[in-house]
């Protein structure tokens, strides 16, 4: 696992304007990078601690919450009051197999009225890639690593099932390869995000 080899996988991903390719010798992780809308999931209650480009849900969702009553009714049943992750939020066609962006944004432009057709159409997903609160502590200033291992353990308790998913991860290049190779013909996803350990 060579400093070079990480690089070239890093230069091939797609990354925002406050990300940067971990620094030489430390531990990275590569997930997933899904074509959706950024958004924290959040009670209306919670104040979460936010980041560029998200929007806390479901006060906020693409569009007002009626368009989104899949999503609505889960997080009322599922979301801890105390939770907040950061995720990405996709649409899939079960149909073809893949996430459309272009259903994604139907959806945020739909009438009340025409929400739960297309929710059975084209079912919105919660794909979570990080957790910004947890139990009322604020995570922002700790490392990946630590927020990532909350994330799985979350998701490893019952009662956490769809619309709620967890982003893929691998620490290992040979895999971070694969991927990359893999799914460069999938619609909706982009390639790979990749994270330092450390990083917060």
């Amino acid at each position: 696992m060579t400093d070079a080899a990480w690089n070239h996988i890093a230069l091939c991903c797609r990354t925002g304007a406050d990300e940067t390719v971990p620094r030489r010798g430390a531990a990275r992780a590569c997930e997933q990078k899904l074509d959706g809308h950024r958004t924290i999931v959040c009670r209306p209650s919670v104040r979460p601690a936010g980041r560029a480009g998200a929007a806390p849900v479901p006060a906020r969702l693409p569009g007002p919450g009626p368009r989104w009553p899949d999503l609505l009714s889960s997080a009322e049943a599922q979301l801890p009051a105390d939770l907040v992750p950061d995720a990405e939020l996709v649409a899939w066609n079960a149909g073809a197999g893949h996430l459309p962006f272009e259903a994604l944004q139907r959806r945020a432009a739909t009438r009340a009225r025409g929400a739960p057709a297309l929710a059975a159409r084209w079912p919105a997903f919660f794909v979570a890639f990080d957790v910004l609160q947890l139990d009322g502590e604020e995570l922002l200033d700790r490392p990946y690593a630590e927020r990532r291992a909350r994330l799985e353990v979350l998701f490893a308790e019952p009662g956490w099932t769809a619309p709620w998913t967890l982003v893929p991860m691998t620490t290992d290049l040979a895999k971070a390869r694969e991927w990359l190779q893999s799914w460069t013909d999938v619609s909706g996803v982009e390639g790979l995000v990749v994270k330092g350990m450390s990083t917060r």
